[in-house]
């Protein structure tokens, strides 16, 4: 569930590989904001999804204090920070997305 809500859902970008070299267009900690949501949640750490593949040698215990320094660095320099009030919000844009990728021709 945790997954669902951080990487399946309408906010996380789905980039393709360029295909000319086979490589995403961004730097890696781009790509890790784009591609990750966090929520509002308590599963020890785990709702601090941005942080948690940005930083993952932190301890869990500092991602509420660090997700404040992220999303305010991710403004600053004009990269999506995206985050969902309740983990409640999160499922509902999980099925959302779930039900656009049953429609034909869907594209994540």
């Amino acid at each position: 569930m945790v997954f669902q809500a951080a990487h399946c859902v309408e906010e996380a970008e789905f980039p393709l590989p360029r295909e000319d070299t086979g490589r995403i267009g961004h730097p890696w900690a781009i790509h890790q904001a784009d591609t990750t949501v966090d929520f509002t949640w308590l599963v020890g750490g785990l709702n601090f999804q941005i942080e948690h593949h940005l930083l993952p040698r932190i301890s869990h215990v500092n991602y509420p204090v660090l997700s404040r320094l992220v999303e305010e660095t991710c403004r600053d320099f004009g990269i999506k920070y995206a985050e969902h009030g309740s983990f409640r919000a999160g499922m509902a844009s999980h099925f959302r997305w779930l039900r656009r990728m049953g429609r034909p021709n869907a594209i994540g």
